[in-house]
C-alpha cells in the first residue's frame, strides 16, 4: 500500500477531483465557522447542474465530524434523497447559495439507495464508500475526515462485513436539534443549531437556546468537548458547566461571525484549552 494519500485511488475519479478541492487544514489558522441551519437554503452543485438541496447532516458522534450531507433531489429524481460525502464538497465549498459537489449528476443517480430515514449502517456506508471509492473513515485509523492508512475499497470494510447489527454512530442533526441541555446544577435550555468548521467539518459548537431558563433567554455556544455523556434514549445532552457560569458568560449573536478573537475569549472565559492549540 503506498504511504501517500489517495495514491491507490487515482483510477476513482469522483475522489480525486474531491481531493483537488480539498486545502490542507492549518489549526492554527481561523476558518469560517457556519451554521447547520443555514445549509438548506443552499443548492447543491454537481458538475453539470444542480442536483437538489441539503435537508440534513449526518455526524459522526465519537468524533463530532460531519459525515454526509443528506440532499433532496426534488423532481430530477422524483424526491429520492441521497447521501453526499463531505469528502466530495472540500474546503471552500460553503458559497453564497450554492455548495459545489466534485460529482457528476450521473454518479449521483447511480449511487447506491441508502433509506435516509433510518438508522445507516456501516454495510450501507461500506457499500457508499466502494461506489465512489472512498476511504474508510472508521476501524480506528484516524479521527479526522480522512484516516492515515486507508484499505482498498473493494477490499472487506473494518468491521463491516459479515454484521446484520453494525455500531451505529451516525446521527442526524435534525433529530439531535432540540435536544434538552442539563448543566451540572439543573436544565439550561435546548440545542438549536450547529456551528461546522467549513475546513474539515468538524462541529465546534452546539448552539444552545436557554429560553426561560436562564436570565434574558440567550442563545450560548457549548463546545462538544465540554459535553459529558448525550442520553439518546431520552434526548438530553450534559455538560460539564454549572448554571451560572454559563449565565455570567459570554453570548452567542447569530448576526455576527464567530471569529478566532471570540473563540478565544470564550475559551479563556472558561478555562479550557482552545482547539486550535
Amino acid at each position: 500500500m503506498s504511504t501517500e494519500p489517495f495514491a491507490q485511488f487515482e483510477q476513482h475519479g469522483p475522489l480525486m477531483q474531491a481531493q483537488e478541492g480539498m486545502a490542507v487544514y492549518d489549526s492554527k489558522e481561523a476558518a469560517m465557522l457556519h451554521g447547520v441551519q443555514d445549509l438548506q437554503g443552499n443548492t447543491l452543485m454537481a458538475t453539470d447542474g444542480a442536483i437538489g438541496t441539503p435537508k440534513d447532516v449526518y455526524f459522526d458522534d465519537e468524533t463530532w465530524i460531519v459525515r454526509y450531507l443528506v440532499a433532496d433531489t426534488g423532481g430530477w429524481l422524483t424526491g429520492r434523497r441521497v447521501l453526499i460525502a463531505v469528502v466530495a464538497l472540500g474546503t471552500g465549498a460553503w458559497h453564497a447559495g450554492e455548495l459545489a459537489v466534485a460529482l457528476t449528476r450521473d454518479q449521483i443517480r447511480h449511487s447506491p439507495d441508502i433509506d435516509t430515514d433510518k438508522p445507516i449502517s456501516r454495510q450501507h456506508e461500506a457499500a457508499y464508500h466502494r461506489y465512489y471509492g472512498y476511504p474508510y473513515y472508521w476501524g480506528g485509523m484516524g479521527m479526522g475526515m480522512y484516516p492515515l492508512a486507508m484499505p482498498v475499497p473493494d477490499a472487506p470494510a473494518p468491521e463491516a462485513e459479515g454484521r446484520e447489527k453494525d455500531d451505529m454512530h451516525l446521527r442526524s442533526m435534525r433529530e439531535v436539534t432540540g435536544y434538552a441541555i442539563h448543566a451540572r446544577d439543573g436544565a439550561l435550555g435546548h440545542v438549536a443549531d450547529f456551528l461546522v468548521d467549513d475546513a474539515d467539518w468538524a462541529i465546534r459548537w452546539a448552539v444552545v437556546s436557554t429560553g426561560n431558563w436562564l436570565r434574558g433567554g440567550r442563545q450560548v455556544l457549548v463546545s462538544p468537548g465540554w459535553i459529558t455523556a448525550v442520553r439518546w434514549e431520552r434526548r438530553e445532552v450534559a455538560v460539564d458547566l454549572d448554571r451560572a457560569t454559563i449565565e455570567h458568560g459570554p453570548a452567542f449573536d447569530p448576526a455576527a461571525p464567530v471569529d478566532r478573537e471570540y473563540e478565544t475569549r470564550l475559551y479563556g472565559y472558561y478555562g479550557r484549552p482552545g482547539y486550535w492549540r
